[in-house]
């Protein structure tokens, strides 16, 4: 049992918080925003554990998904499912537990964010398959991980404004960027299985891409919350996030394996600083 709980954590990526760090702050952003302020204890614990929960049960299904592609990419082939050590079933079993449980702290809001959780799901399921037909499935994904502030919105208000709309498609940008990045990492990998990804289709101008990729999501922020946060507290969160793209671009510039993961893997940081830019902007 001690095994097999070891695998199912590993399964779930629990040693890598980073994936749902990058659900959980512009979920939580949207929370202050439509509530404009402190949304409440329980809001609070229904978007982060439901965030936890919802990211782990995707990691199960698109490991199923991917299974014999991932056989064939080193970062990747000693997965769970990949490897054999767990079974697709088994997988999918512990994917449906997870969800049903994140369903189970939807159902303590209201109606209509119930309704919306169905549309979350279904692009979230929808994701893994893109990645066979669509030739940028980074902007499915960007998609299914900015559904939390249309969420976080009808939790709050019962209702989803223009403004959450906005702010999700400026997440989508930061979404196509960091996942650009990612599958920088694995781009010859993913040439000779025939997997479609951004960092295919953008080619050389990769680098440049994912660039304007964030500061479009930057932009679309700022000019979105121009008149709700305090400017003198939002400007200063604004040279911190522009030095992380500065610095991502210095990371991804020559294209390492190394530098590209190492860049994807802080982009926590870039939703954390602008996380902070709301709660301190709404003060």
């Amino acid at each position: 049992m001690k095994n097999k709980l070891a695998l199912y954590l590993d399964l779930i990526r629990w040693n890598r918080p980073a994936g749902w760090l990058l659900l959980l702050w512009p979920s939580l952003s949207a929370l202050w925003i439509a509530a404009d302020g402190f949304p409440g204890w329980h809001l609070l614990t229904v978007f982060v554990l439901g965030t936890i929960l919802m990211r782990s049960a995707g990691c199960c299904t698109n490991d199923v998904a991917d299974r014999e592609f991932d056989r064939h990419v080193k970062r990747t082939a000693q997965r769970p499912v990949t490897s054999g050590r767990v079974s697709p079933r088994e997988a999918l079993v512990v994917g449906a537990v997870l969800a049903l449980a994140a369903f189970g702290l939807v159902l303590t809001t209201n109606a209509f964010t119930v309704k919306l959780s169905f549309a979350a799901l279904a692009i979230a399921l929808i994701y893994p398959y893109a990645k066979r037909f669509v030739s940028m499935p980074q902007a499915v994904l960007g998609v299914a991980f900015s559904f939390g502030v249309p969420m976080a919105f009808a939790a709050v208000q019962a209702q989803v404004p223009v403004l959450a709309w906005v702010l999700l498609a400026g997440n989508l940008f930061w979404v196509l960027a960091y996942d650009t990045e990612y599958a920088m990492v694995d781009r010859d990998d993913d040439i000779r299985v025939g997997m479609k990804t951004s960092a295919i289709t953008l080619g050389r101008y990769d680098v440049p891409a994912v660039t304007a990729f964030y500061l479009v999501f930057l932009t679309v922020w700022t000019v979105a919350l121009w008149t709700r946060v305090n400017l003198w507290v939002w400007a200063p969160m604004l040279v911190v996030a522009l030095a992380q793209v500065v610095w991502h671009f210095q990371l991804i510039k020559d294209r390492t394996r190394e530098g590209c993961f190492k860049a994807f893997r802080l982009n926590h940081w870039l939703g954390f600083t602008v996380f902070a830019g709301v709660v301190l902007g709404l003060v």
